[in-house]
């Protein structure tokens, strides 16, 4: 109940600075959906010039983007910590987290959160929707239980991630550290995974195994047996990189000792 009542005050918190800047708040919303809608746009272009990519189709392509959306949607809501090493290790603002009593990482992410992101999620959803129709896919009673399965197995995958490289901070003066790589890669896991060769496959599978917050879970409503088996390894894949993620995490706090002078 605590943890939960915080959630609700930073909330609140923020509505009251939007409430107050409204401009900015549809200006943060309007460029979330164009970079979204970018995206979107540049598959269409891609198959102008072909009628498959790796076997797939292009509804296909545009149901996994669909999926691709929605956990990131859930992430960029509440997971922030892009300017994490400048604003918390640089200035000395870890010191402040570090006196109160809630826990610290979950004190940066309500400090960042970003309620806006998650409209990304709900069109990602309505993509899904229109795709799933128009391929005629089967819609079984489990699909809602399994997509949410799903959707917090990837959420994992992305924190569990981002705060093991962000824990790097602790350990380096970098101001922005790897997260801007990090951002890039993420994307490849939009589009089908047998486009690339093997080496990055297994990169996107096991290393930094962001196939699974794209293109294998959304290969289990799409029935394609070749990617299916791995979108049940899902949620174990969340729960393990979570589980790396933290740790790194907790040993870069031990290891902290303030800001310098």
């Amino acid at each position: 109940m605590f943890y939960i009542g915080l959630v609700w005050e930073y909330m609140k918190n923020y509505m009251k600075t939007r409430l107050t800047y409204r401009a900015d708040f549809w200006v943060e919303v309007i460029s979330d959906l164009l970079f979204q809608a970018t995206n979107l746009i540049f598959i269409f272009v891609v198959f102008m010039h072909t009628d498959t990519l790796g076997g797939w189709t292009e509804l296909e392509v545009v149901f996994v983007y669909g999926y691709f959306m929605v956990p990131y949607g859930v992430f960029s809501c509440f997971v922030n910590l892009w300017a994490f090493s400048e604003r918390y290790i640089t200035k000395g603002e870890m010191d402040r987290i570090l006196t109160r009593p809630a826990y610290n990482l979950f004190q940066i992410f309500l400090e960042n959160i970003d309620p806006p992101a998650i409209i990304g999620s709900f069109v990602g959803l309505g993509i899904m929707g229109v795709c799933w129709a128009q391929l005629g896919l089967p819609f079984h009673w489990y699909d809602p239980l399994v997509l949410l399965v799903m959707v917090i197995g990837s959420v994992m995958i992305y924190m569990g991630i981002n705060t093991g490289l962000t824990a790097i901070s602790f350990f380096s003066d970098a101001p922005t550290g790897i997260l801007p790589l990090m951002f890039n890669i993420q994307s490849y896991g939009r589009y089908p995974i047998t486009i690339y060769n093997r080496v990055i496959q297994i990169v996107l599978t096991w290393i930094l195994p962001f196939a699974f917050v794209g293109v294998y879970p959304a290969a289990f409503f799409l029935d394609r047996e070749v990617t299916k088996s791995f979108a049940l390894l899902t949620p174990a894949m969340g729960v393990l990189f979570l589980a790396l993620g933290l740790t790194a995490w907790n040993i870069g706090v031990r290891r902290y000792r303030g800001a310098g002078s």
